[in-house]
């Protein structure tokens, strides 16, 4: 009689079990890769392009939300904020590590991010108004300080920014006068200049190559490592003899702090499947922009090594913590 009773109630219970719903396989709903910066900036095109191909991997949406302001401090507090659970990620670049180095009271700590993978690195290039008497590294200079102790207006993406370390870069160099002028994304900065509000600027080829190609703005040097592989004749600044102005705009897939490892690792390899794929390359390359690759550990190592890079930069040119 006992023994019937016990087999009675497991049978219950395992029935219990079976009703209860089996936990969903990730991803069951879109996920979120968050901007620091305005539409038009070189994070935001890049964002998207890579979003396309890793969505079809998923089978499942891949939204792009800009959040931009205060030099990608807003969408990058977002993130750092956010569930850890893998559907919310944050398209970082220079600023997700030198934000750190520069700015004093940040609402999260650099831990409160992990590394996912990289997704492209994109040549950056200093680029003028056309009504600009300059075409190369040397006219530029000397017209910088023909325009005397005003100095030229540069636009950067924020505090911490590529263009804001070009702009110290070129000011150690060369000894012209800047002053900064920052706006919420780099396609803003593009847009001051092709206004012919603001002198000049340095961005990602993604987002001036166009621009350069209708004759709207005039390519003064590329500070890549290299000529920029969709518009070889822009020289880099080291070609031109400025070796020490060399920096590259970069994009790369961070999580919330506490995000599941096995989530982490099939993003980071769906990602790097979608960047090998003829559709992305497609979209990127021909824009200037090289797709990356590599493992989450490779991610992890190359922003050690960046943000020692940077620090060190910013030790030498004296930069200072803001608030």
């Amino acid at each position: 009689m006992i023994s019937r009773f016990v087999t009675f109630a497991a049978s219950l219970l395992f029935c219990g079990f079976a009703s209860l719903p089996a936990h969903a396989e990730w991803p069951d709903h879109p996920i979120r890769w968050v901007v620091g910066f305005g539409p038009g900036g070189a994070n935001d095109l890049i964002a998207r392009f890579a979003a396309e191909g890793v969505s079809k991997r998923l089978g499942q949406t891949i939204v792009i939300e800009n959040r931009p302001g205060a030099g990608a401090v807003i969408g990058t507090a977002f993130v750092a904020h956010s569930a850890p659970d893998g559907y919310t990620f944050l398209v970082g670049a220079a600023s997700t590590i030198t934000n750190s180095l520069m700015l004093k009271d940040l609402p999260y700590a650099d831990s409160d991010l992990v590394p996912v993978g990289m997704i492209a690195v994109a040549p950056s290039t200093i680029v003028v108004h056309p009504s600009v008497p300059a075409s190369n590294m040397s006219e530029f200079v000397a017209w910088a300080k023909a325009q005397g102790a005003q100095g030229i207006n540069w636009a950067t993406a924020g505090n911490g920014s590529t263009p804001e370390f070009v702009a110290e870069m070129l000011k150690e160099a060369t000894g012209i006068s800047i002053t900064i002028v920052p706006f919420k994304s780099g396609g803003d900065g593009v847009n001051a200049v092709l206004a012919n509000n603001v002198s000049a600027t340095s961005e990602a080829s993604i987002v001036v190559l166009p621009k350069i190609k209708a004759g709207l703005l005039k390519a003064i040097a590329t500070t890549y490592e290299k000529r920029i592989s969709a518009y070889p004749s822009i020289t880099t600044t080291a070609e031109q003899g400025f070796p020490t102005v060399q920096i590259g705009h970069w994009a790369g897939l961070y999580a919330p702090r506490g995000t599941p490892e096995p989530i982490i690792q099939r993003m980071n390899a769906e990602l790097q499947a979608a960047l090998k794929t003829d559709e992305v390359r497609g979209k990127l390359i021909p824009t200037g922009i090289e797709p990356a690759g590599g493992s989450v550990a490779d991610f992890v190592n190359f922003t050690k090594t960046e943000r020692q890079r940077l620090s060190d930069l910013a030790a030498k040119m004296k930069i200072t913590k803001e608030k």
